[in-house]
């Protein structure tokens, strides 16, 4: 219930920050000539390396109820999970490592009919996989409700199966539940957001129960920190992304 009160509360927020203007995602006006990208953003038209020369691919899958075991931080407080999907995952990677509470930041795959899918399968858009984060944070330092509006605010989730030059079901927004809680709260934060009219056009994110969670192979971990400087396609997406991250969460950053 404080948790419902606290989203009624914040959501009134959100609607002020959230505009077209304050968008720091990948609208197709923000693209330069050189991220206009194929659907399938291949590995060599995104970094400008060749795919050959990066770490082979893992093929592990995780369950949900592996990705999801509580564990314990310092602090005594159990760990939580949460796992968005919002476009590339390297740019949405990128963000949540950055505040407060997150303990971990997993890219992968999830929502997909094919079991153990690679990259190059997920960015053809035939196994029903979204490219997602899988977050682990500590409750008693950063919300769910905080998750959310960050979530929205830092992604146009009213392009149905966009984000920008990246087109397909693969960069869907969409939020994956892992609990009633979750499932309301991400309910009634877009409900509210749609009434009040916080963006020109209805949001389109789908609320869906997580399923199996699959890592996604080892090179696109913390791709931005280690690979983002090679990566004009990073370079030109990321680097706004961060940028309205300070000036609107500025308290809810790691230090």
């Amino acid at each position: 219930m404080r948790l419902v009160l606290r989203a009624k509360f914040l959501v009134l927020g959100i609607a002020v920050l959230l505009t077209p203007a304050s968008f720091a995602g990948c609208s197709s006006a923000q693209q330069p000539a050189t991220a206009q990208l194929p659907d399938n953003r291949a590995e060599s038209s995104r970094t400008g390396t060749s795919k050959t020369s990066l770490a082979p691919a893992t093929g592990d899958g995780m369950t949900d109820s592996d990705s999801n075991k509580t564990s314990r931080p310092a602090s005594g407080n159990a760990l939580q999970t949460a796992t968005f999907g919002a476009g590339c995952f390297w740019c949405v990677e990128a963000v949540f490592q950055r505040l407060e509470g997150v303990e971990k930041v997993a890219s992968g795959y999830m929502g997909g009919q094919v079991d153990n899918p690679t990259y190059d399968q997920v960015c053809a858009g035939t196994t029903g996989h979204a490219e997602v984060i899988q977050v682990t944070y500590d409750e008693s330092k950063l919300s769910f409700a905080t998750l959310l509006e960050v979530f929205w605010k830092t992604h146009d989730p009213t392009t149905l199966n966009r984000q920008g030059a990246d087109v397909g079901t693969q960069y869907r927004s969409v939020v994956f539940y892992h609990s009633d809680v979750q499932k309301t709260l991400a309910e009634s934060y877009k409900e509210k957001l749609n009434a009040a009219g916080a963006f020109a056009n209805p949001i389109v994110t789908e609320v869906t129960q997580a399923s199996k969670f699959y890592l996604a192979e080892a090179y696109h971990q913390n791709f931005w920190d280690e690979k983002g400087s090679g990566s004009r396609y990073c370079q030109a997406l990321i680097p706004p992304k961060l940028e309205k991250l300070k000036k609107v969460f500025a308290d809810k950053l790691k230090k």
